[in-house]
């Protein structure tokens, strides 16, 4: 387990305190557990953010699927012989 110490201003630790031991309870590790589930959906978050734009990066890019070989349906069924 890791140890990260970080500096807030007062009124964000003040109801982020609030709002864990509501949560999840006044219990030894509680604040830890709070921080952690913060981290990992922060962590999500921001994978989720990422992934988007990775995404609407690739739409405009666009696809080459090389040139259009007929003019329309109908040609490309006509050199085909026989019964079905």
């Amino acid at each position: 387990m890791g140890t990260i110490t970080v500096c807030i201003d007062d009124a964000t630790e003040k109801r982020f305190r609030e709002v864990a031991h509501r949560r999840i309870g006044t219990k030894k590790g509680s604040l830890g557990r709070a921080t952690s589930e913060a981290f990992e959906l922060w962590i999500r978050q921001q994978t989720q953010e990422e992934i988007a734009r990775d995404a609407l990066d690739l739409l405009e890019q666009g696809s080459d699927f090389g040139k259009r070989l007929y003019q329309d349906r109908d040609d490309l069924y006509e050199d085909r012989t026989g019964s079905c």
